[in-house]
């Protein structure tokens, strides 16, 4: 399948700023139907050149238990621009501010999610195949298969994975690395890192339908 795209309408707007001053009302795009099946056939089928086992959870679940969403509203932390974040859907409130919250999930998704992966539209319109395929595969990880005590992959009583959301394998400062040199976790990324991708530009290629060999 060829690799997924935003919706063009908000292709031509630069900012949020010029969004709203055209009349823009549009913030937020389901994306079920654009990346489910993408995502399966490049990482959960087996024969895929980028199937990874790691998510092979994820097969026994589908939209809406795992839905996407584009955003055309910028979102900034820690300085910088999101572009992507995995959230465990749980409303903690009551009320009307409860019946607000799930109306607008159903609107979207016509049920409420269990997880739900939200994209900046306007950056993945722009990326490349490289950077989009790092991007999704990121926000995959962070819905992990729960595992017990003793470490065994924990299922529920349907014989569906038990899920959680899962932080990064490693966060640390720079300086600390610098001073104090690399944790074992650290270590391992380095490692990893000096191996080499092992994901050649042919498989992104096949995968996505840009051809990235012309490149090379």
């Amino acid at each position: 399948m060829k690799r997924p795209y935003p919706p063009e309408q908000d292709h031509h707007f630069n900012s949020d700023e010029e969004f709203m001053e055209s009349g823009g009302l549009l913030h937020f795009e389901p994306a079920n139907q654009d990346l489910w099946p993408w995502i399966v056939e490049t990482f959960l089928y087996s024969d895929s050149p980028l199937y990874n086992p790691d998510h092979e959870h994820l097969l026994s679940y589908d939209p809406p238990e795992i839905s996407f969403l584009w955003a055309y509203s910028t979102c900034e932390a820690k300085g910088g621009r999101v572009h992507g974040q995995t959230e465990r859907i749980m409303i903690n409130a009551g009320g009307w501010r409860k019946g607000r919250q799930e109306a607008q999930y159903i609107e979207w998704f016509k049920e409420v999610p269990d997880y739900m992966i939200t994209l900046d539209a306007r950056v993945c319109q722009v990326m490349s195949d490289t950077d989009f395929l790092a991007l999704v595969e990121h926000e995959l990880y962070h819905i992990g298969h729960k595992r017990d005590k003793r470490g065994e992959l924990e299922f529920m009583s349907s014989g569906k994975p038990k899920l959680f959301l899962r932080g990064h394998d490693v966060e640390e400062f720079h300086g600390v690395v610098e001073r104090y040199g690399a944790s074992p976790q650290v270590q391992k990324m380095v490692d990893l890192a000096n191996k080499g991708p092992t994901i050649s530009k042919a498989k992104i290629a096949h995968a996505c339908g840009t051809c990235l060999l012309k490149l090379a």
